[in-house]
């Protein structure tokens, strides 16, 4: 079993899309609250359903099972909170929401997304490594 994780910030369009399109993954699983904002650019919901399947052939899911709430995001993003209390209070959240009980067949292969440009400050890292931990001999791939 594989999970990919990928951001789409500072990076083009372009470059976002012949990662995903050569990692091997086969859907795109958003795991962003709000995936709607003008803000996200090329990666707004709607246009990534429709990028992710004609340019690389891929589903395209949002999973807000897998996002932080807004609470959580607005301590950490605009109230300056720390990201060691945003990882603890995210993975408590996991462990209430038994995120591990998600069909693991339904993930074999799928890319979390979410904003972040590098994933060791992002929650779908979080994600990936707390399902590795469930689901023993997952890998994770972060492209």
């Amino acid at each position: 079993m594989k999970i990919f994780t990928i951001g789409f910030t500072k990076t083009s369009a372009e470059h976002f899309f012949n990662r995903l399109k050569s990692s091997g993954a086969r859907k795109i699983v958003d795991v962003r609250l709000n995936n709607v904002s003008q803000l996200a650019g090329f990666a707004k919901r709607d246009d990534l359903r429709y990028f992710a399947r004609e340019i690389c052939g891929m589903q395209y899911e949002h999973l807000p099972v897998l996002a932080p709430t807004q609470p959580m995001l607005d301590g950490l993003k605009k109230q300056g909170g720390s990201w060691d209390t945003y990882a603890r209070q995210f993975m408590s959240l996991m462990r209430e929401r038994r995120i591990e009980t998600l069909d693991p067949g339904a993930l074999d292969g799928v890319c979390l997304l979410c904003s972040e440009d590098k994933p060791h400050a992002c929650h779908r890292r979080l994600v990936a490594e707390y399902l590795g931990e469930k689901w023993p001999g997952m890998q994770i791939e972060h492209l």
